[in-house]
């Protein structure tokens, strides 16, 4: 069983966690590959409740919830909930609680989730509050680099573009730096990872350094380029947002060494990389969407079991 019933942060994932998911999630995997069955979650149900835009997580976490054999209540962007009216997160967890066996909720308010898991009984999953943490992407990272390079362990880690309100990034990173690697970060001065994650890195014994605009010399020495778009959304004005996007765009002439690292990416993408790096045999994001469903198979399936 996981060390937690209600998944709020990444750093409520231990490495005993990780590695009950990791086997659970290879087991999933192979039984996709070869067309078995699964009922591990048949007569249970997920509340997927979405307050904000999302396609690949909230399809990931249906389609996982469908393949382990139960069902799926869904609420996309709070259209039509009854938050509209005016109804609290407080009361809204209290009636969804009602319904479902397990929940998953995005929200775009920092924090919000984990107000919500307070009136709730059953388990919660955090699919992202605001700017704060996406903890089951970092999840979906990491089960992608331990699958393609064998461990995560001891790595050199680039993160490339929007690490200041990158949640992806910051839970990534939370994560990582308890396995002994080290970071690369390339952003724009505005966009820089903020000082509490960096003293964590520091608090955990790992070493990064900060860069302003890519180098090809420290690319071509990583195991891992994390990139990520600048999210609009995320800026007060639009005319900040246009002086950052451009900043850390990814070419392939950058890339030296494509047999050497994976590049991943949380998607969706909009113009931060030369889509002809999708030839390279490093381009593996779209793989991390397929190791999306059996992770968060495996955790929905050891969080129902628990509870």
């Amino acid at each position: 069983m996981l060390s937690f019933q209600k998944l709020l942060k990444a750093q409520q994932i231990s490495k005993s966690d990780l590695n009950k998911l990791f086997h659970q999630a290879d087991i999933y995997k192979t039984k996709l590959e070869t067309n078995q069955r699964i009922t591990d979650l048949q007569g249970k149900i997920l509340a997927s409740l979405f307050f904000e835009p999302s396609t690949r997580t909230r399809f990931s976490f249906e389609s996982a919830m469908n393949r382990l054999g139960g069902s799926v209540v869904s609420l996309e962007n709070g259209a039509s909930s009854s938050t509209k009216k005016g109804e609290t997160l407080d009361d809204t967890g209290k009636v969804v609680d009602q319904y479902a066996d397990i929940i998953v909720m995005r929200h775009p308010r920092p924090h919000s989730v984990e107000e919500f898991s307070k009136h709730v009984t059953s388990p919660v999953i955090n699919a992202g509050d605001g700017e704060n943490e996406h903890p089951t992407q970092s999840l979906v990272d990491l089960y992608t680099i331990h699958s393609e390079l064998g461990d995560i362990k001891n790595l050199k880690i680039g993160l490339l573009g929007d690490l200041k309100y990158g949640r992806t990034v910051h839970s990534l990173v939370k994560i990582l730096s308890t396995y002994n690697c080290s970071f690369e970060f390339i952003s724009s001065d505005e966009l820089k990872v903020p000082n509490e994650i960096k003293e964590l890195i520091k608090a955990n014994g790992c070493s990064f350094n900060e860069h302003e605009s890519i180098d090809s010399e420290v690319i071509k020495n990583l195991d891992v380029l994390y990139v990520t778009r600048v999210q609009q959304e995320r800026f007060p004005n639009k005319e900040s947002y246009l002086k950052n996007k451009d900043h850390c765009y990814l070419a392939k002439e950058h890339i030296l060494n494509p047999e050497k690292l994976i590049i991943l990416h949380p998607l969706p993408r909009v113009d931060e990389m030369d889509r002809t790096i999708d030839e390279l045999p490093c381009a593996k994001y779209f793989e991390q969407v397929r190791y999306s469903v059996p992770i968060r198979m495996a955790l929905l399936a050891l969080l129902v079991n628990k509870a």
